[in-house]
């Protein structure tokens, strides 16, 4: 099952470490069959508020995700991001392609 890392990020200072971040990351990603499958493009708010960037980056599984997150390769230059922005980073499971919004009533 595919898993994903998501990024809240706001207030991002646009610099030289941001740059080398963007230039990097993708190289950090490949080994995990991680991809970008949304990169900040501007939200149609439709409830509530919003404020900032949103970052959706695929993997194949958790495991995965995990491994990337943790990889010497990502931690190299993750303060390149985290100094220079403030915001959230998870990592989540997605679903299987036939789920239910109900499934979760019975997945306890």
């Amino acid at each position: 099952m595919q898993a994903y890392a998501i990024g809240h990020l706001r207030n991002v200072v646009i610099g030289s470490a941001i740059v080398e971040y963007l230039e990097r990351i993708d190289e950090t990603l490949e080994p995990f069959g991680g991809h970008f499958i949304v990169h900040g493009a501007p939200p149609d708010v439709k409830e509530g508020n919003w404020e900032g960037d949103l970052i959706v980056i695929a993997f194949p599984s958790r495991q995965n995700a995990d491994d990337w997150y943790a990889s010497s390769a990502y931690q190299a230059i993750k303060r390149l991001r985290s100094d220079h922005s403030d915001g959230n980073v998870l990592l989540v499971d997605g679903v299987d392609p036939g789920h239910k919004a109900s499934d979760i009533l019975t997945s306890s």
